[in-house]
């Protein structure tokens, strides 16, 4: 192994320390309060070693969804690779990596959906902008095609593949923040999410099939 190799596995397992105490420390004190002396408090490294990889508190908590976004791209494209299936039968499986994406990690699942709908988003680089949004498309197109096929067959109802494409994404990802904040202003801690989320699917597939 050369220098070179040595110094970029190094610099790899030094950015993945970082990660990991943020995890923790966002898991703790939410988002907002956290700060990037405690995430080096937590890696055991000076906070200027943090900046040296991250150059804000937004960037190290946009990074973290990246995994999600990358996971999310790569079951998606299996459901669409699958060309065996029918479109009923494509979504169920897409369906079924919903579930799949969402229990790869929780924690960063809801912190994505949070930071998609915040100011966050402005104060990233554009190189992890960029890759945010390609992953993005690509999922989302890999669904919308899904949603195509059904309905060039006549089985699903005739509007724009895209908007169900993005009603999927949005009611998902509605489900998962508003179940996730029930656990903080309600009385019942009993987790809901899983059977809240079989019952919309099973209403929106219901709602965008044509009547027999």
């Amino acid at each position: 192994m050369g220098i070179q190799e040595r110094k970029e596995r190094e610099k790899e397992r030094r950015r993945q320390q970082i990660i990991v105490a943020a995890k923790r420390v966002f898991s703790e004190k939410g988002f907002n309060k956290a700060t990037m002396e405690d995430i080096a408090k937590e890696a055991e490294l000076s906070p200027g070693t943090l900046y040296l990889y991250f150059k804000n508190k937004e960037e190290l908590y946009a990074s973290l969804s990246l995994r999600v976004l990358q996971y999310l791209h790569i079951r998606v494209s299996h459901v669409n690779k699958e060309t065996q299936l029918s479109p009923d039968q494509k979504l169920r499986s897409l369906i079924d990596a919903m579930f799949d994406v969402y229990e790869f990690d929780p924690l960063i699942i809801i912190n994505m959906f949070h930071l998609q709908s915040s100011e966050t988003l402005k104060n990233l680089s554009d190189s992890l902008i960029e890759e945010i949004k390609v992953l993005s498309k690509t999922s989302i197109g890999a669904i919308t095609r899904i949603f195509e096929e059904g309905i060039e067959q006549g089985i699903y109802v005739d509007v724009h593949p895209v908007a169900l494409a993005d009603i999927f994404w949005s009611m998902f990802s509605g489900v998962v923040l508003w179940e996730s904040s029930k656990t903080i202003i309600s009385e019942y801690k009993k987790d809901y999410l899983k059977s809240t989320l079989v019952t919309a699917f099973d209403l929106f597939e219901r709602g965008i099939r044509k009547p027999a």
